[in-house]
């Protein structure tokens, strides 16, 4: 008698989590900005810019996709990363709350290469915080883009995602 309820409810709980599982997905999926070509080139071009990461790929272990909001913004004057970080560090933070990439810089070179089929790079050296070296961005003409991020004491990492412009 066990065993005819036990087979009653397999295709039910088989049922409830098909349900749970789309429901997940609706509620978890991303709206993004559309933006044109000419819109992505202008944005590019005036060194203003927020880089939302939606995607972490570490040098070791899995990719992930991000469930909280992670950006760089991106002006003339001020750069201030705020990423998340997954992998092998080889010195030790000095503040222990300020894991991942987090640091505003308002020292660092900014260099824009146009590429032939509407694809930008965009290299950012800051000067003033010395833990990363070097952030390489490649946007492309519909707006995603993606970020590599050099440090000085820990692995690389790089984060895929979308430009928007500065809200005012």
């Amino acid at each position: 008698m066990k065993r005819k309820n036990i087979v009653k409810l397999v295709p039910l709980s088989f049922f409830a989590l098909l349900i749970s599982m789309l429901l997940y997905s609706c509620s978890s999926s991303k709206s993004t900005v559309k933006l044109n070509s000419d819109e992505v080139k202008n944005i590019v071009d005036s060194s203003r810019f927020v880089f939302v990461a939606e995607r972490v790929n570490p040098l070791r272990g899995a990719s992930r996709y991000l469930t909280s909001r992670y950006d760089v913004v991106v002006k003339k004057d001020t750069v201030n990363c705020y990423l998340p970080y997954f992998g092998r560090a080889y010195q030790a933070p000095m503040d222990p709350s300020k894991g991942g990439i987090q640091f505003t810089s308002t020292n660092f070179s900014y260099n824009l290469t146009a590429k032939n089929n509407n694809q930008w790079e965009v290299s950012i050296k800051p000067n003033d915080y010395q833990d990363v070296q070097q952030l390489y961005f490649n946007i492309f003409e519909n707006g995603t883009a993606s970020l590599n991020v050099v440090s000085a004491h820990r692995d690389a990492i790089s984060f895929t995602g979308h430009i928007e412009r500065i809200k005012q």
